[in-house]
């Protein structure tokens, strides 16, 4: 979806903007007020090749998307009305090159009961960069391989799960795999 597209359908005012990976911890833009949420009726899963932030078209690495079903953690923040066009702006140039992802308005809950419509990235399930099924190796060697533009992939599963610790939320299988990539990575090392 093209942001003019997406502009055109939002409601005039404050948007909140639901972040589930690198968002929560490097949001790249400003904001009036960040709470904890939950985004109901999607879940985190390691689903995304990624052939520049956090890989190359050689070797991948693989960074979350938002996937179908159960509930996620994460962070919302508000956006101020004046900043709303900026944001999305530096947003679609962040997250929307390769199309990989759909832009959508999910409900979430914020810590605290407050519920809000908040815009999400979904991953897109018919994108060619979209994983299906891989097992816990598969997933665990992408992203002990990945190391893009922005880094390893290793230490963006890193950051992703040390913000979640700090406001006091888990992911037991992205835990799983982080620690499968560092056992993988080290046995290349040894």
């Amino acid at each position: 979806m093209k942001l003019e597209d997406f502009l055109a359908q939002l409601p005039p005012g404050n948007l909140w903007v639901f972040g589930y990976g690198s968002l929560m911890w490097s949001p790249g833009f400003v904001y009036k007020q960040k709470r904890v949420a939950r985004a109901y009726g999607y879940h985190r899963a390691l689903c995304i090749l990624s052939t520049r932030y956090r890989g190359t078209h050689r070797r991948p690495g693989l960074v979350v998307g938002l996937c179908r079903g159960g509930s996620c953690w994460g962070t919302a923040f508000l956006i101020d009305a004046a900043r709303v066009r900026p944001t999305l702006a530096r947003l679609w140039n962040r997250e929307m090159p390769r199309r990989v992802y759909e832009p959508r308005l999910v409900l979430a809950r914020l810590r605290g009961g407050r519920l809000v419509r908040a815009l999400a990235f979904l991953a897109d399930p018919g994108h060619p960069s979209y994983v299906r099924e891989l097992d816990l190796h598969g997933r665990a060697r992408l992203v002990a391989q990945g190391i893009g533009i922005r880094g390893p992939c290793v230490d963006y599963i890193q950051n992703t799960l040390a913000h979640m610790h700090r406001v006091g939320v888990r992911d037991p299988h992205l835990e799983r795999v982080l620690h499968a990539a560092l056992a993988l990575r080290e046995n290349q090392t040894a």
